[in-house]
């Protein structure tokens, strides 16, 4: 499995609420490359989408949801750091962003009533952003980095796509911190194109229940509850077709299918992901056996949906 593009989509600087130059790469990435493409990629993105982005194929059908935010943190007062999302926090992890001054590597620092702060040889621009330096590390069978959550559901989405024939694409923003974008651009989906199933392409969590190398996982609930026919069918299908995957039961945890369910259309909608060890933490890991069944049971959920 070559990915170098899962590389490059880790090292974008694009934490909720800065999405735009991850947006920007997809869309150069979809002009460059449309003879990748099976069928030919119809974008959708501008002032109305804000800084999102959709991507046509044929007459879709489904659509498949992939936030292209991380978390992160914003610079504050005296040297303060504000969270984005919820990442973890420990003394001497290496953040990285760019103000005013010019580019920035600094180092976080946590006291002891769990404050965190910077440690930089100067003052940073107030409400700069920082997240963690990029360490992309490759094995035999897992590859290792910040932001697998979400870059790998973008690219999972990106390496689907190339075998499809009908289908929508939905990169969304601000997932990692409380969502707000996929009311309209489900809204749109279901208006413009009658869309009525959505595929989360988002990252899991290892747990006792959920394990590297046992292939996709199908999440049956989170914190929200899809409609359980949708699930089994979903179940059935990733049976027919002979691809691994293993089943996740949670009580908690939510994604863009949270504002899909308390939507005011009928779509419906479940989270497919393959897990990850070490949660929003610069060492983010998945099995690599999982991120290929993830791939494969999106292709064929596109065409039998």
């Amino acid at each position: 499995m070559n990915i170098d593009l899962l590389k490059a989509l880790c090292s974008i600087h694009a934490p909720s609420g800065e999405e735009r130059p991850l947006r920007d790469f997809l869309i150069r990435y979809f002009e460059s490359n449309e003879k990748k493409f099976q069928t030919k990629p119809e974008l959708i993105y501008g002032d109305d989408f804000q800084d999102c982005l959709m991507v046509k194929f044929g007459e879709p059908r489904t659509a498949v949801f992939a936030h292209m935010d991380s978390i992160g943190f914003t610079t504050r007062y005296d040297n303060q750091l504000v969270p984005i999302g919820g990442p973890e926090v420990k003394t001497g992890y290496d953040l990285v962003g760019e103000d005013s001054l010019g580019p920035i590597q600094c180092k976080l620092k946590v006291d002891n009533d769990h404050n965190i702060f910077y440690d930089f040889g100067r003052g940073i621009d107030r409400g700069t952003s920082l997240t963690f330096q990029c360490n992309f590390r490759e094995t035999e069978d897992y590859v290792q980095s910040c932001y697998m959550d979400n870059r790998l559901g973008v690219f999972t989405a990106l390496k689907m796509a190339e075998k499809i024939e009908d289908g929508l694409l939905v990169f969304s923003c601000w997932e990692e911190h409380g969502g707000g974008t996929v009311p309209f651009l489900i809204k749109y989906a279901y208006e413009k194109f009658n869309i009525r199933n959505a595929l989360i392409s988002d990252i899991t969590w290892v747990t006792e229940g959920v394990h590297h190398g046992k292939g996709v996982a199908i999440s049956m609930r989170d914190r929200n509850i899809p409609r359980q026919s949708f699930v089994r069918k979903i179940i059935e299908i990733a049976e027919s077709n002979k691809i691994k995957y293993q089943l996740e039961v949670e009580g908690a945890g939510s994604s863009d299918g949270r504002e899909i369910q308390t939507s005011p259309y009928p779509i419906d909608w479940c989270f497919i992901g393959a897990p990850e060890d070490n949660v929003h933490s610069p060492d983010e890991k998945v099995h690599k056996g999982d991120i290929q069944s993830m791939i494969e049971l999106y292709r064929v959920l596109l065409k039998e949906l």
